[in-house]
């Protein structure tokens, strides 16, 4: 004679619990969709959390650079793969020798319809970040901020009416005082320590890391800053 068992009885409020869980993690693994398709800088409809930022330079209304940070409750993969298809729908070409990708952490390069673009994520706390920056080089070039090829640019000046000096990689350079113009220094890649000094003083001593193609901003109050 066959037996039938039958299977383990749950409690209903046990049931209702694992029905919820079960449609959680179906909702979960939904492509993911922008929130505004007409943006240029994407972000998804889950994000938890999304800011942007600009830098502009004086008297240029487009900006430099605009930056998109965003935290987004979805597993790595997906965000990548969110990202490659909206990018791709808005003329971004990815360039394979500057994409690395693991299972905590992506880094792409792009081309982008304005200039270069990269697109960073990590994993924390649950939560898939997002750092996306588009840059601008048609601002850059007439702002006159756009290193030459295969070098970095920084920006410094000083509005004080008092004379400045910039020490960086063996050099002094005089910064005159007054409303002047930012002055302009192209440096291959690399880390360079430096110091502002101005009346006798050092006001500011610190280090900037630049990498071939960017536009760094020193300043004596604040630490330096990407601004292309």
């Amino acid at each position: 004679m066959t037996r039938l068992r039958r299977g383990t009885k749950v409690p209903a409020p046990w049931r209702l619990l694992l029905c919820g869980l079960i449609l959680l993690a179906s909702c979960s693994r939904e492509p993911l969709t922008a929130a505004d398709a007409h943006a240029d800088m994407p972000v998804p409809t889950r994000a938890s959390h999304s800011s942007f930022s600009t830098t502009h330079a004086s008297g240029i209304e487009v900006p430099l650079r605009i930056e998109l940070k965003a935290q987004v409750p979805a597993e790595l993969s997906d965000v990548l793969a969110f990202y490659r298809a909206e990018l791709g729908k808005r003329g971004w070409q990815e360039k394979p020798g500057g994409t690395m990708v693991a299972a905590d952490r992506a880094l792409l390069v792009f081309a982008s319809p304005k200039g270069p673009g990269m697109l960073t994520l990590d994993r924390a706390k649950g939560e898939t970040t997002v750092d996306l920056v588009q840059r601008n080089t048609e601002t850059a070039a007439k702002a006159n901020f756009l290193p030459i090829s295969g070098q970095a640019r920084l920006i410094f000046g000083y509005l004080r009416p008092n004379v400045a000096s910039l020490v960086i990689n063996d050099q002094t350079i005089e910064i005159a005082g007054g409303e002047n113009h930012p002055q302009a220094l192209d440096l291959p890649p690399g880390s360079y320590p430096y110091e502002l000094r101005a009346f006798g003083l050092l006001l500011r001593a610190d280090t900037v890391t630049l990498a071939a193609g960017e536009t760094w901003d020193l300043s004596d109050d604040k630490k330096p800053s990407q601004i292309y």
